[in-house]
């Protein structure tokens, strides 16, 4: 894929048909790669031990009978034409359906929701009128404060399943594609070769990602398409060979002749067919890249015609070979003719590891955005792209993902204890997003609850039928991605609970402005040359971090900011409505404050351009400020004003409300949207005295530099606290902050230009 050309898929009203047709084109290399890989291990995790392979058939005609319509069922009809339509902005994944139901009901457990957040561009609310019923379950849903924190472990389940999933697909994918070697040796040489090889291409999958795909993207549809042309091939040729009636086998006839003949062992293997559905997940995950219509169109006309021919074609083939016993037999490659096994050896490796790179770097995403709504522990993230944005690398997850791939490679050591995890991994990320769209159909899209509820029930019922076959496989291979997804969630829920422990605990400890300004030099107090730029999570007031250091250095630097990054619901936040700028106390202070909001899928910038872009954001809001003040009465020398800054557009002026839960807008005329932004710099008015000795100062001060201030906080719990919260922070939140990356790391603060301040956070 060539991700400059998904920038297209922002803007669908002008989307012709080459862009839409060019985008699903390049959708196959990202969104279909892990699905389109999935006839490799299907059938062999199928018939690996619960059933048998016998001369009627019946097994063979019920498996390709329950993978037809469990792909039609589910990437097709929930995903392509229901789910689909679920975007945030465009956006899609569980963050997005979790964003847009924060967006349309309070339950967001982090208390920092303002009302000037609902004017961003990509603040998307729908207003109809809603039905008595729909408002009753909004407001039943705000009232009780239990049911927050278990949405917001229902969206932290599906997370770290899809962290899990980015485990075991890559072992799963390339370990199937390598297993077509084991038909040209022999099973004791097989053996010693398989796995040595599939360790050696993950490591080297791996080992890659720092240098990002933007290099290499290219050639990911490529692959793709040339193996989905190569299996439908593959499946003609099998289906006019051995037996061309083998498209009456998809009659649903053939699923209760299977389920009646096969009874418990039947059901189990329901856990083996669900594989057929891996990766459906990511054409909403990566909706954001494409557009709707190019991922339908891709999926509609290419993928699942390919996957069915695929499928089709391996049944024909083993409904004419019942003396294939053998699991280690019954795989993709025994279809496949002799003559051309070593090409589509070749061509299956190449497209396991596209599929494997996508979900690797799907997961980088879905942390980046974890840690945005402080559900993860800070990591390191790093742009591999400097013109593509999106295209990240986590150098600690990377490692630890390898290594637990090659642990899983190695001590599975087979295709059928993998398939189990991955198949539970799967399905419980699609049960995740089944119950969460059902409540957007009723919170976001207002429809009657009857809809949501007829959503819930029939593809939830068939989730779950698949859920239980692989549940029941515990002892085989399903316990990993649960014991995974145990450790996960209790690790960022007990982030999440520590976050916002501390941030009430910073309301609670903040200082007055008064006590602010009460500092002079009777006081003792020096202001220093340059910016000094203090790090806090509340929006007002001065943070008992800055008190903390003033008392013990009486000095503090020429111009002050009040730097707050907070990340509001949305996927993005556009550049020339980042900043919110206002003023801390009196002009002759030089102290201000600025919010800086980020969406759930940007990424922090790099210290250069963030120094530039606040910098250029407090002239401009001096300036603003200035030619505001001869034409309108002047307002209130406070923190209560803060101005929306961004180029080409003119800014309103908001007022926080004391209470630090509103931002409310003030209007200055009669405009249909309540913000309004500022037009680039004028220099044609005279610029008065004032204003030029602020910006003067302003400007002195860039060139002694600028001094980064943050909180270095040590947690500890109230003497008489429960055992769960000492084990949450005394144990657990404690020994994450020891071992995780400082703020200084996830803010891309320079270690010359840093000042931390020792913290005691009681809670």
């Amino acid at each position: 894929m060539d991700p400059e050309c998904a920038n297209f898929a922002k803007d669908r009203k002008k989307d012709s048909w080459r862009t839409t047709l060019l985008l699903a084109y390049q959708s196959l290399g990202v969104v279909y790669g892990d699905l389109s890989i999935s006839p490799l291990y299907v059938y062999k995790s199928t018939f690996a031990e619960d059933i048998t392979h016998s001369e009627t058939n019946e097994e063979v005609y019920g498996v390709l009978s329950f993978v037809f319509w469990t792909l039609t069922l589910i990437p097709l009809f929930k995903y392509v034409f229901i789910v689909l339509r679920a975007d945030d902005n465009g956006e899609g994944g569980t963050f997005a359906l979790y964003s847009s139901i924060c967006r349309h009901t309070n339950v967001c457990l982090l208390p920092n929701r303002q009302v000037a957040d609902e004017e961003l561009s990509t603040y998307k609310l729908e207003y109809p009128k809603e039905t008595e019923r729909s408002s009753r379950i909004k407001t039943w849903l705000e009232k009780h404060k239990n049911l927050h924190t278990a949405l917001l472990v229902v969206v932290m389940l599906g997370t770290c399943m899809v962290i899990g999933d980015g485990v075991l697909t890559p072992a799963i994918s390339v370990f199937s594609a390598v297993s077509g070697l084991e038909l040209s040796m022999s099973r004791n040489h097989h053996e010693y070769a398989v796995i040595p090889i599939t360790c050696f291409i993950l490591v080297c999958l791996f080992a890659l990602q720092h240098y990002g795909t933007h290099r290499v993207g290219f050639l990911f549809a490529p692959v793709i398409l040339a193996w989905l042309i190569c299996i439908s091939a593959l499946g003609i040729y099998n289906i006019l060979h051995w037996n061309p009636r083998i498209y009456q086998a998809m009659s649903p006839y053939y699923m209760f002749r299977f389920l009646k003949k096969t009874k418990k062992s039947g059901w189990m293997s329901l856990g083996g067919i669900l594989l057929c559905m891996t990766g459906s997940e990511a054409m909403f995950a990566d909706l954001g890249h494409f557009s709707y219509t190019a991922i339908q169109i891709a999926f509609t006309s290419i993928v699942y015609p390919a996957l069915i021919l695929a499928y089709m074609g391996q049944a024909a083939y083993l409904s004419r070979h019942h003396k294939i016993h053998s699991s280690y037999q019954i795989g993709f490659y025994v279809s496949v003719p002799e003559s051309v096994r070593w090409p589509v050896l070749l061509v299956a490796i190449l497209a396991s590891v596209v599929g494997s790179q996508a979900i690797i770097t799907g997961t980088f995403s879905i942390i980046n955005q974890s840690q945005s709504l402080s559900c993860f522990p800070r990591v390191k993230v790093v742009h591999t792209s400097n013109k593509i944005h999106g295209q990240i690398y986590i150098p600690e997850i990377n490692w630890l993902l390898m290594i637990l791939c090659i642990a899983v490679t190695v001590g599975f050591r087979n295709t059928k204890h993998i398939s189990n995890a991955s198949g539970l991994a799967v399905i419980t990320v699609m049960l995740v997003t089944t119950c969460l769209t059902s409540l957007v159909i009723i919170l976001c899209w207002h429809k009657p609850p009857i809809l949501a509820l007829c959503f819930l029930l029939f593809f939830g019922s068939i989730e779950a039928l698949y859920f239980s076959a692989s549940l029941i496989k515990f002892l085989d291979g399903a316990w990993l991605p649960i014991l995974l997804a145990l450790i996960l969630v209790t690790v960022m829920f007990t982030w999440h609970y520590a976050t916002i422990k501390k941030y009430e605990y910073d309301i609670q400890n903040k200082v007055t402005l008064d006590w602010l300004l009460a500092l002079g030099d009777k006081l003792g107090i020096v202001r220093v040359p340059g910016i000094g730029l203090v790090y806090t999570d509340i929006i007002s007031g001065v943070p008992a971090n800055f008190s903390r250091f003033v008392t013990n250095l009486p000095a503090f630097h020429k111009i002050l900011v009040f730097v707050c990054v907070k990340w509001v619901p949305v996927p993005y936040v556009p550049p020339p409505e980042r900043f919110l700028v206002g003023r801390v106390g009196p002009p002759n202070h030089r102290s201000y404050r600025c919010i800086v909001r980020y969406g759930y899928r940007d990424v922090h910038q790099d210290v250069d351009s963030f120094e530039s872009e606040l910098f250029d954001s407090l002239s401009d809001f001096i300036r603003l400020e200035g030619s505001n003040k001869s034409s309108q009465q002047e307002q209130p020398e406070d923190d209560s004003n803060l101005t929306v800054i961004g180029s080409f557009k003119r800014p309103s002026i908001v007022e926080i409300e004391s209470d630090e839960d509103s931002i409310k807008p003030v209007q200055q005329e009669v405009k249909k949207k309540k913000v309004r932004f500022f037009i680039e710099k004028n220099n044609s008015y005279e610029m008065d005295k004032l204003v030029r000795d602020e910006l003067e100062e302003l400007y002195e001060a860039k060139e002694s530099g600028m001094a980064f201030i943050l909180g270095h906080s040590h947690v500890q719990t109230k003497p008489g606290s429960s055992v769960f919260k000492r084990l949450a922070i005394d144990c657990g939140y404690n020994f994450l902050r020891r071992n995780c990356r400082g703020p200084d790391v996830a803010l891309k603060v320079p270690p010359a230009s840093l000042l931390e301040v020792g913290m005691v956070y009681v809670l």
